[in-house]
């Protein structure tokens, strides 16, 4: 375990600042998982509850400060947990293989989308709270498949989308945000946990160093910050791919 910590923890150290000043934290924290050479759904599960323990604590902020709009939430937290469900199962079905070959589809897109993205999300006038609740609710849901079966830039996708699609206030939308990923992890990794794939001592190790960097860039954050953490992104990225291609042609 020793050699995976020295590994892992930097990197998911990195991976909580980085959520914390520029977003997409997981793009860095599951390859830091994946680096060691532990099987694949191992990797997946144990990055879900290190990611769990920094959600946990970005939660109970959101909450304590009131930016999370509870009536939608409520209604939105089942289904981010039954598409969790639904996408972690799917995970486990199949095999090494086909799941290094769709992260190698994943990973550039989802990275991408994320290191190019630019200031605030846009959003239009707010709809009303019925059309506003069922589309948060399906939104929740598809995210949900999504988050659940790999992960990384959840949060990012359930923001652009609550704000895009109900025009939704971007505070609001943080906050609900948070809520709908913390009932995605905590699904997650239940299903992973029955299945026996959570590397618990691991998880617990860096879900600390997740805590503690998630805690250091929200204290220490300036613009320069940001530029920093997508340039450690880009290149964590590029490596996990030169990774993935190398092993698949072995």
């Amino acid at each position: 375990m020793l050699r995976e910590c020295l590994i892992i923890c930097p990197l998911v150290f990195i991976a909580g600042y980085i959520d914390a000043v520029a977003g997409g934290g997981g793009l860095v924290s599951l390859p830091a998982y994946m680096f060691t050479g532990l099987p694949i759904h191992q990797c997946v599960a144990t990055n879900k509850m290190s990611s769990f323990m920094g959600t946990s604590v970005a939660t109970v902020k959101y909450a304590k400060n009131r930016f999370i709009p509870w009536r939608i939430a409520f209604i939105c937290i089942p289904c981010a947990i039954i598409g969790s469900a639904i996408g972690a199962n799917i995970a486990l079905m199949i095999s090494d293989r086909i799941l290094k070959l769709v992260m190698l589809i994943i990973v550039p897109i989802t990275g991408l989308y994320v290191i190019t993205r630019k200031g605030e999300f846009s959003s239009k006038k707010e709809l009303s709270f019925v059309i506003t609740a069922a589309a948060s609710a399906l939104i929740s849901l598809v995210i949900g498949v999504y988050d659940g079966f790999y992960g990384p830039g959840t949060g990012t996708f359930l923001i652009l989308l609550l704000t895009g699609l109900t025009g939704m206030d971007i505070k609001k939308a943080n906050g609900l945000t948070k809520a709908i990923n913390w009932s995605t992890n905590v699904s997650a990794l239940t299903v992973f946990f029955l299945n026996a794939q959570v590397l618990i001592p691991l998880g617990l190790v860096a879900g600390l160093f997740n805590i503690a960097g998630n805690y250091l860039g929200a204290v220490g954050f300036q613009k320069k910050g940001e530029g920093i953490a997508r340039l450690v992104m880009i290149l964590v990225l590029l490596i996990f791919f030169v990774k993935l291609i190398t092993e698949l042609l072995l």
